[in-house]
């Protein structure tokens, strides 16, 4: 174990600011590009199986890092942190390079990108587990704050490249390029963390692996994402599949899997999950503020791109070649919320505690999600953006306090395991949303969808029988064609129909807002229900993040 100097936290902080801000860049490049994306590997949207798949695409990162998270922050204490954060910067880079090349077309395409992500989702979990633990280590306790502090605002930047940059690779139908602007990163991270960041923390000798523990977490996440993504897809004659067997089975055996977990790591001697730490009151309150936190915002950013990009944009007169540069663009003032708070609240929870800016942080963010419940389908900007500033605003408060707090309260021996624990409670918060809130909106759409679209084609002259046709369509299915920018009624209705209707009739249907003003009434009705439940998830975050204490103790 090296010393720490004077100027090494800040070659620290800098390296896994690099880190962070790949993994960023790689979230939202993602969800903006998605529709260049599957027009590259030639994707229809509306094909069986289509929804879960992409999906997928989507969730393949976060469940590979949030089922690894822990293992690999419990493997860091014993082999060394830096170590293993040099080894997750190599593999994100290679997983990267994998995307870029993906071959194939069709859904033989969306597989293979799907299991390039999870090589890309392993690499994460070496970076997320390891880098508030070397930060930790590499700053004094009385700087933590600004540290962690200024780490996530370089996530919250990297996320604002990847809108814009997603936008604008869009734009030009490069989709190989979406993937490869992590490369550069990847090899300058690799190398400069290789050569410059040291261990100086404290190493587990006497620890084992825990790979009952770790098949068991594993299974058990697993398990409740395979529940929740297929619960919201079709099922039979049901919009939705909560009453399938596979659904029904792959949640319990995800529950059941999680409690063998939590006894398994009360009784193995070297458990990877330390659940002693949950008696520190700091350490508990502040996991739980986290994993509330991420349940309420971690849908926020795809649901309103959806918003933006599906609906509101095209009824706009945006041309679905620009609605992902625009969306991008329009959901900015979010991260300016974030950045303005962020650094403030890290530096004041330093000398002031964590507990007031993390309590204050979610009672913003609460009110922010109130605010944006009570919008209409075709809001104004200006309303819309104040309210994205305030959500922004309320999780910067809270954000880096709360990892403080949480990283502050171990002794310096279980740092990685902490980091790791914080981190995997962070991503599953985020893919859980991701499936609470869908369902709540394919719930809605389900009921009041099909009624939308049978009196919007009924008024185009279509006829009674044609039209019963196109109102089953799954609302998933719809969901995904607006996000795709994707016009499902030009396939849908037979050519000889179409050709039977009036020119006017004919023009109407086949319009970019057509569908879009047909969808949107509907969809916001169930967002808004999602984002009254975000305001309640974030009102008892506040109250958790005040029950951690006053202040917290912490060994070195």
């Amino acid at each position: 174990m090296h010393r720490r100097s004077a100027h090494y936290k800040w070659i620290a902080l800098s390296n896994t600011t690099l880190g962070v801000l790949m993994a960023a860049i790689n979230g939202t490049i993602l969800i903006i590009a998605l529709p260049v994306i599957f027009s590259g590997i030639q994707v229809n949207p509306l094909a069986p199986g289509q929804s879960s798949l992409l999906l997928w695409v989507m969730l393949g990162f976060n469940v590979a890092t949030t089922v690894l998270l822990v293992m690999f922050g419990r493997m860091s204490d014993i082999f060394g942190r830096v170590r293993l954060y040099n080894i997750g910067f190599a593999i994100f880079t290679i997983g990267s390079i994998l995307c870029s090349v993906t071959w194939s077309k069709g859904m033989a395409g969306e597989i293979e990108l799907i299991l390039f992500r999870v090589i890309q989702g392993i690499g994460g979990a070496f970076l997320f587990s390891n880098s508030s633990a070397i930060l930790t280590d590499a700053f004094p306790k009385d700087q933590r704050g600004l540290a962690l502090g200024l780490n996530q605002i370089a996530a919250i930047g990297g996320s604002v490249i990847g809108l814009v940059l997603g936008g604008l690779l869009a734009a030009t139908g490069q989709w190989r390029m979406i993937f490869l602007v992590n490369v550069p990163i990847g090899i300058i991270g690799t190398i400069w963390a290789y050569v410059a960041l040291k261990e100086v923390g404290q190493r587990v000798t006497d620890a084992r692996i825990d790979y009952i523990g770790n098949i068991a977490l594993g299974v058990g996440i697993t398990g409740i994402m395979l529940g929740l993504t297929y619960g919201i897809m079709p099922y039979g004659h049901s919009a939705m599949g909560w009453g399938s067997p596979f659904v029904i089975i792959s949640l319990i055996a995800g529950f059941l899997a999680l409690v063998v977990f939590v006894i398994v790591e009360n009784k193995v001697q070297s458990p990877m999950f330390s659940m002693h730490l949950f008696t520190i009151r700091a350490f508990s309150a502040g996991n739980f503020s986290a994993f509330l936190a991420s349940l309420a915002r971690g849908g926020l950013q795809f649901m309103l791109i959806i918003w933006l990009q599906g609906i509101w944009l095209p009824l706009h007169g945006v041309s679905y070649a620009n609605t992902p540069l625009q969306a991008g663009i329009d959901t900015l003032p979010q991260t300016f919320g974030f950045l303005l708070a962020g650094p403030l609240s890290g530096y004041l929870s330093d000398r002031y505690g964590v507990r007031m800016f993390a309590t204050i942080g979610m009672v913003i963010t609460a009110i922010g999600f109130w605010l944006l419940g009570t919008l209409p389908v075709d809001f104004s900007f200006w309303p819309f953006a104040i309210d994205l500033l305030i959500v922004g605003f309320g999780l910067g408060l809270f954000a880096s306090p709360n990892s403080a707090g949480v990283m502050n309260s171990v002794p310096s021996r279980f740092r990685g395991v902490a980091s790791g624990m914080l981190s995997t409670f962070n991503n599953a918060g985020m893919m859980m949303s991701l499936g609470v809130f869908f369902s709540i909106v394919i719930a809605v759409l389900s009921q009041t969808l099909p009624q939308a679209i049978t009196k919007g084609l009924l008024l185009q002259h279509l006829p009674a029988a044609v039209v019963a046709k196109v109102a089953a369509l799954p609302p998933t299915s719809s969901l995904f064609a607006a996000l795709l920018g994707f016009n499902p009624l030009s396939q849908l209705l037979p050519a000889p129909v179409l050709a039977a209707l009036p020119k006017h009739n004919r023009a109407v249907i086949l319009s970019q807002h057509f569908f879009p003003s047909l969808i949107g009434t509907p969809f916001m009705h169930g967002l808004s229900i999602a984002f009254m439940i975000s305001l309640l998830l974030s009102a008892i975050a506040a109250v958790s993040s005040w029950l951690r204490g006053k202040s917290q103790s912490i060994v070195e």
